[in-house]
């Protein structure tokens, strides 16, 4: 006996290119925007390693401003000038003995 319907119908060549079609879309659309997503990371990373670039040129030019305001010339003056200190005579040093 054979059965008069059918319990399940047999997609049609239509269906299965429309099924392919939409995946198809899906993908692309997916590897679209993960591009667009990429490129724009890429090019906030450019624009922070130039600030990160700047920032590491502006300490180095700081340490070597520090450098030379702690130098023994700027000190010396510094301590001339403002704090009224001088150089003392031979006569002013006193040597302690070790104890």
């Amino acid at each position: 006996m054979m059965a008069s319907g059918r319990s399940r119908a047999r997609p049609r060549g239509r269906t299965i290119v429309a099924v392919l079609l939409i995946g198809f879309v899906i993908v692309t659309t997916a590897v679209i925007w993960r591009r667009g997503y990429g490129v724009a990371r890429a090019e906030e990373m450019g624009v922070l390693m130039g600030k990160r670039d700047q920032l590491r040129a502006e300490r180095t030019s700081l340490e070597r401003r520090i450098g030379q305001l702690t130098g023994r010339a700027e000190l010396g003056s510094v301590a001339e000038q403002r704090l009224e200190m001088h150089v003392p005579a031979d006569s002013q040093v006193v040597v302690l003995p070790k104890p």
